[in-house]
């Protein structure tokens, strides 16, 4: 095995500490025979800092398509030719009759997740009936755009525990992916769902044709921001959109990419979520290889796996039984 990368994992473990960005580098490269010992000492990080069951989430696409971002990989974008449903904002109760009824799983949180750069008063309104109407099950988390200090503070008012708001890349690769809006709207966003008390769930999309050192950026980045979870997400190139000619990555890349991400944010919340099923029949490798959950359920545009294959891998991993 390569020895600056084995002498950088055992100082982690020892010291209990993040992996720096050359080493995290050398994680995305190592040779398949040395990922054993990189998911060793990830899974290792996983159980030190507490995460050793699993979190699962789900979510509901309540509000979809007509975005005016350029997002390049959103199938929901205006500047796409996708064949998206496109509808407003569903009402209040059917986004707390989703919340039921997704909370009848194992799931720790439910995301209301909207298209579009924010909301406006009436939308906003909506989203507070839904979060002061409803009783126990998954605690809420929500992505709803770029909002205002003022909105994600009436939000954690009424209920609201975790904001959700992607990176999706480094600060170099952004302007290749998004025009209508930079790196630093979104930073913004963060830091104010941070000042006004929430918990920031924030991650990124990985195969979008960014380098490896892009990839260390965002888990740097990341780490910096001090998210509270981290969704990883592989690219699924939709038709219509600019990258639907984007190759999927390779299942043994995936699986260096989350061990980098757990090594590099010991102490988050990392979650498997969009492309997961690219893994084929690896799916079961990413907790091994540091992840401390995943999303269940359909997604925002594509059908997910199917739950209860997801509920069943867990269960013959006895992950649930630590829950």
């Amino acid at each position: 095995m390569n020895q600056s990368l084995l002498n950088a994992l055992e100082t982690a473990e020892m010291n209990a500490e993040p992996i720096d960005r050359e080493a995290a580098l050398m994680v995305l490269r190592c040779h398949r025979n040395d990922l054993p010992r990189v998911m060793a000492a990830a899974s290792a990080q996983k159980q030190r800092f507490g995460h050793a069951g699993v979190a699962l989430c789900s979510i509901i696409n309540a509000r979809s398509g007509a975005c005016p971002e350029n997002c390049a990989f959103c199938a929901q974008s205006a500047h796409h030719s996708c064949t998206v449903e496109s509808y407003p904002l569903i009402g209040a109760g059917r986004i707390t009759a989703a919340r039921e009824l997704a909370s009848r799983r194992p799931i720790s949180h439910f995301g209301i997740v909207t298209s579009g750069p924010g909301l406006d008063d009436e939308d906003l309104d909506t989203i507070l009936e839904a979060l002061g109407s409803s009783g126990g099950g998954a605690a809420w988390c929500a992505s709803l755009g770029a909002l205002s200090t003022q909105q994600l503070f009436r939000l954690r008012e009424a209920g609201l525990r975790r904001f959700h708001h992607n990176l999706e890349t480094s600060r170099r690769f952004f302007p290749q992916i998004c025009t209508t809006h930079t790196f630093d709207d979104r930073l913004a966003t963060i830091r104010a769902a941070h000042r006004v008390g929430l918990e920031v769930c924030s991650g990124g999309i990985i195969g979008m044709g960014e380098t490896l050192e892009d990839r260390v950026d965002l888990a740097l980045t990341l780490a910096r921001e001090k998210v509270a979870s981290i969704p990883i997400n592989f690219l699924i190139p939709v038709p219509g959109t600019r990258l639907e000619n984007m190759p999927v990555l390779p299942p043994l890349d995936m699986i260096r990419t989350i061990a980098m991400f757990r090594l590099t944010n010991p102490s988050a919340e990392i979650r498997v979520c969009a492309g997961r099923t690219h893994l084929r029949d690896l799916q079961s490798l990413i907790f091994s290889a540091g992840a401390s959950g995943m999303m269940i359920g359909d997604l925002l545009t594509v059908a997910g796996r199917n739950p209860e294959d997801d509920l069943q891998m867990l269960a013959d991993l006895e992950l649930l039984d630590e829950n």
